[in-house]
């Protein structure tokens, strides 16, 4: 956990569901309300789409049960409830076995615009609609395979890709340029930002740009990736990945678009 924060994960009741509270149910109504007004015309359809089809409301915090019978009878995925930070290890064993990792707690009021490390919130509004769609759900699976076969040593680099997609991507559409990044659709301040496009710059996604490129996770974002489609991210796990990392290893990064993080 992070220093600033005493969260724990809930556990559930015998019979798979977790209780939680009436508070609890009112924050999660707050930021769903909140961040469906913004997304309406900022997130691509398919994440909006997926929004419908698990049945997300603002009445009351969603339960994991739901949330995994739904993606298991969309596209085969699921979702496994876990502290909120998990080794990497675990992580990708995760993904490769076609389960998103959940954290179970959801922040308190104090952190209601921000906190750090993933709550429950940013699992299931911001991760959990796209896994409906099966090329989007192929590629995780396919990248938490990727990750499992390689090992730690690529792990770092191949974050990276994880990150410019799955939590930061944007995507092309005939309407424009819309979001589909869990830290972007569940971030008021991020989506305004990446929408905006006032202090950010946008990339076409090349995966050998991408492995090269560093980030920070406490800031607005000032790159981003875009892609065409979310076929063009099943097409990524089907590169050479192994040997893309140790080409961007031996070209080594860009230089930081941020200034380093204050120790």
């Amino acid at each position: 956990m992070t220093k600033e924060s005493s969260y724990t994960a809930k556990l559930p009741g015998a019979d798979g569901l977790y209780d939680y509270t009436a508070d609890e149910d009112a924050i999660w109504g707050e930021l769903y309300r909140r961040q469906m007004k913004i997304l309406a015309d900022t997130a691509c359809r398919e994440y909006l789409d997926g929004v419908k089809m698990l049945g997300l409301k603002p009445e009351k915090v969603p339960q994991l049960l739901d949330v995994n019978r739904r993606l298991n009878e969309t596209t085969g995925f699921g979702v496994e409830g876990v502290p909120a930070l998990i080794p990497p290890s675990r992580f990708y064993e995760l993904l490769s076995q076609g389960k998103f990792p959940l954290a179970t707690f959801l922040r308190r009021r104090e952190h209601i615009d921000y906190i750090e490390e993933p709550d429950l919130f940013h699992e299931v509004f911001g991760h959990c609609p796209l896994l409906t769609n099966q090329s989007y759900a192929n590629f995780v699976r396919h990248f938490g395979e990727a990750a499992v076969r390689l090992g730690k040593g690529y792990s770092w680099h191949l974050f990276r890709v994880f990150w410019f997609t799955v939590e930061f991507g944007l995507i092309n559409t005939p309407e424009g340029r819309r979001c589909f990044g869990a830290g972007i659709v569940s971030s008021p301040s991020e989506a305004k930002a990446a929408m905006e496009g006032k202090a950010c710059e946008f990339r076409p996604f090349d995966l050998m740009s991408v492995l090269r490129t560093p980030y920070r996770i406490d800031i607005l974002q000032p790159i981003y990736y875009v892609i065409d489609g979310f076929a063009d991210l099943e097409a990524i796990v089907e590169q050479d990945i192994e040997g893309m990392i140790l080409k961007a290893k031996s070209l080594g990064d860009f230089a930081p678009a941020f200034e380093a993080k204050a120790s």
